[in-house]
């Protein structure tokens, strides 16, 4: 079994940055594809960055390609995502998700195992 938990969400002004972190506790962390996700109220739950433990392999989705870092530490089983500049249109709760394997679509369906989720609101 894999168990998630997210830290870092709060509440930032337009242009600021925030630091997510994803602990992942379970067997082969390394050969699973973590992602994460992000849901404001009312819209679909959007994939917008993935990596593969193993190799650091990384996908982004437009919106946040440039803003937006996906990482890891493997020796501390911890997947991180680095926000920069971030816009009010980014407000929303942020899920890190896993899968066992090499990273596919960035869907809700194609991952296993999710966490609680951390709140992230930008606004002036």
């Amino acid at each position: 079994q894999v168990h998630l938990a997210e830290s870092g969400g709060g509440s930032v002004r337009p242009g600021g940055s925030l630091r997510l972190s994803c602990v992942v506790s379970g067997y082969a962390v390394r050969r699973y594809c973590m992602g994460w996700f992000r849901q404001a109220p009312g819209k679909e739950r959007e994939g917008f960055a993935t990596i593969f433990m193993d190799d650091t392999t990384t996908t982004y989705a437009d919106d946040v390609k440039g803003r937006f870092t996906i990482s890891q530490d493997n020796a501390k089983s911890t997947l991180y995502l680095q926000m920069n500049s971030l816009k009010p249109e980014d407000t929303a709760m942020y899920y890190c998700a896993a899968v066992w394997g090499r990273c596919g679509p960035r869907r809700e369906s194609y991952f296993s195992y999710w966490g609680q989720g951390t709140q992230v609101t930008v606004s002036s």
